[in-house]
């Protein structure tokens, strides 16, 4: 070995000491971090956001079937069985563009129609 290959190489182990640190540190950041975000909550999966989407989409839906459920009475008292509201809320839950009405929008129409 020639002493130009030897000294390249003294170099090269020279650098290698100097960023070995950091390579390991950005290696262990690289799987630690994913796990640590994880734990902490940060990171959402997609079921659950689309849970809280379609909770949200349900609840502003609710809303609309009862504020019309409660105009169409034009001040008569709501109905204080749950079967009667149920029904109500039914035929008022099917929002402008479907063809039938969402059950679960039913249930929660239901629930605010309640007294």
């Amino acid at each position: 070995m020639s002493s130009w290959t030897a000294t390249m190489a003294d170099r090269a182990a020279a650098r290698w000491g100097t960023a070995k640190p950091i390579v390991y540190g950005v290696l262990a950041g690289l799987v630690a971090g994913p796990l640590l975000s994880g734990l902490a909550g940060f990171q959402v999966r997609t079921s659950t956001a689309e849970a809280a989407t379609r909770a949200g989409i349900l609840e502003q839906q609710a809303s609309f079937c009862a504020e019309r459920a409660r105009a169409s009475l034009a001040g008569a008292a709501l109905p204080t069985d749950w079967q009667a509201r149920s029904n109500l809320a039914r035929s008022f839950a099917a929002m402008p563009g479907t063809a039938n009405a969402d059950p679960e929008v039913v249930f929660a129409c239901s629930g605010k129609l309640a007294p």
